[in-house]
């Protein structure tokens, strides 16, 4: 059995933790363990191999948490663009063995009864293995209006409903016989694909073009990863965009439902996040993003939800969530936590990029954190992992000034190529072609002064990169 993880979404009811290039299933939440990195824990014993679908972004944050768990390299397919779940899934079992079982598993959900886990799983797969697409139901806890609903007759499903209001929600609990919906499924590839064909023909031609073309382009030579697959942004524009219960759960006539009591949590809001952690005396609860022991101080405070890294001081106030980040600041009301995607489609019509990148951004050769950005300025704290180098590139409206602080630096300036040391510098000119790389054994870290009318981080022009980014 292949388990298809699927790492799409920026998470916006978490922001401002969760942005786009930094979701929520990559933020350690749990014990310096990411939603990510617990998914592909939960999965790996039971399925004999990982295949990971991401945006090339995803990919290296993926990769680095993989590399943690010190879990052998698992197949990843590449996607440009997001365009759901169908394709999603549809382009990871065009590249398997259509009598393979696979196990879809979103990456940013939290599964706490292994053991219950283990048997649905087990379920799952035998009913996989007579031709059925398999669902699979979380057994409600309460009239939750954030799921969609499954209704169901035995393990027959006999409709899908979309997110209820309080009253409808409360009806479906009352019957005994609605699941929430939990976007995990179990199928064999090939029955899967036939039925998409069936009632999603339009996808299921546009993912065969899709995936031919990238594989066409691998056998060229052109990929820079044995095991992945990386499918063409104008390939991936053509494929219609659709969830895998519209495009075909809903429609087919295969499907069964396992229901699920697996201590689950979609982690999608802020007040599933206070369920999940431990409370003081007062109800409050916190959370440090960067996993320090930091106190909170409260006077006549209660139920609370606290995530920052610093000393947060509350007074007279209840059921509150305040999220703390080096560059936003949320304050709500517990339960009004999906209002939160309204203020995240707000900034995004201000082109804001705060719904984007935080401070601090990841990227594959390491990260870089901005100190100070001010028209005309920007200054940056850039550490480059040993054996990493940045592309090489040029800039159209910038110049560049680095210092070393530790680690040794191989800077190339056009074609002159040299050593940085601690407490040396060196300056690019706008326009002159550079790179940075780490040839040594330490990270280098250094403070990048940028001098331009313009800062931003699309000017960047990549004429070579390890990973691809060229343009």
């Amino acid at each position: 059995m292949t388990n298809i993880i699927l790492c799409g979404g920026s998470g916006t009811r978490l922001w401002p933790i969760s942005r786009t290039l930094m979701p929520k299933q990559f933020v350690k939440l749990f014990e310096n363990r990411s939603l990510f990195q617990l998914t592909v824990e939960r999965n790996h014993t039971l399925c004999d191999r990982q295949y990971i679908v991401s945006n090339t972004e995803q990919y290296f944050l993926a990769l680095d948490q993989l590399e943690e768990m010190q879990l052998r390299r698992n197949y990843f397919l590449l996607e440009p663009i997001g365009r759901n779940t169908a394709p999603a899934i549809a382009l990871a079992c065009l590249d398997m063995n259509p009598e393979e079982i696979v196990m879809v598993s979103p990456s940013d959900h939290l599964i706490k009864n292994q053991t219950a886990y283990k048997k649905v799983v087990g379920k799952a797969k035998l009913l996989a293995a007579n031709d059925y697409l398999v669902t699979f139901g979380i057994t409600p806890k309460y009239a939750e209006t954030g799921f969609g609903y499954i209704e169901a007759e035995d393990d027959n499903v006999k409709a899908f409903h979309e997110k209820p209001d309080v009253a409808t929600a409360q009806g479906y609990i009352d019957s005994g016989n609605y699941y929430w919906n939990s976007g995990m499924f179990c199928f064999k590839a090939g029955v899967f694909l036939e039925e998409l064909k069936t009632y999603a023909p339009d996808i299921y031609e546009a993912s065969i073009i899709a995936y031919n073309n990238a594989k066409n382009t691998e056998l060229k030579g052109t990929a820079s990863y044995d095991d992945m697959i990386r499918i063409s942004h104008q390939n991936m524009a053509d494929i219609p965009e659709e969830s895998i219960d519209y495009a075909v759960m809903e429609k087919s006539k295969r499907v069964k439902v396992v229901a699920a009591d697996i201590d689950w949590s979609d982690m999608g809001s802020f007040d599933a996040l206070y369920e999940e952690l431990e409370a003081d005396s007062n109800g409050n609860k916190r959370l440090s993003v960067s996993n320090e022991t930091v106190e909170n101080i409260s006077n006549n405070a209660h139920n609370n939800l606290i995530v920052s890294d610093k000393l947060v001081t509350t007074i007279d106030v209840d059921d509150l969530i305040i999220v703390d980040t080096a560059d936003a600041l949320l304050v709500s009301k517990k339960g009004s936590g999906q209002k939160i995607k309204d203020v995240v489609k707000v900034l995004k019509e201000r082109a804001s990029e705060l719904p984007n990148i935080h401070l601090t951004a990841h990227r594959p050769w390491g990260s870089y954190t901005v100190l100070e950005d001010t028209p005309g300025y920007k200054i940056k704290r850039i550490v480059v992992k040993p054996g990493k180098r940045l592309s090489l590139q040029k800039h159209f409206h910038r110049n560049e000034h680095w210092i070393v602080v530790s680690g040794t630096a191989t800077v190339t300036v056009g074609d002159t190529i040299r050593l940085v040391r601690p407490n040396e510098s060196t300056y690019i000119k706008m326009g002159e072609v550079h790179r940075l790389e780490n040839q040594g054994k330490i990270p280098v870290v250094l403070i990048e002064a940028q001098v331009g009318e313009y800062t931003g981080e699309d000017d960047i022009v990549r004429i070579e990169d390890d990973f691809q980014r060229i343009g």
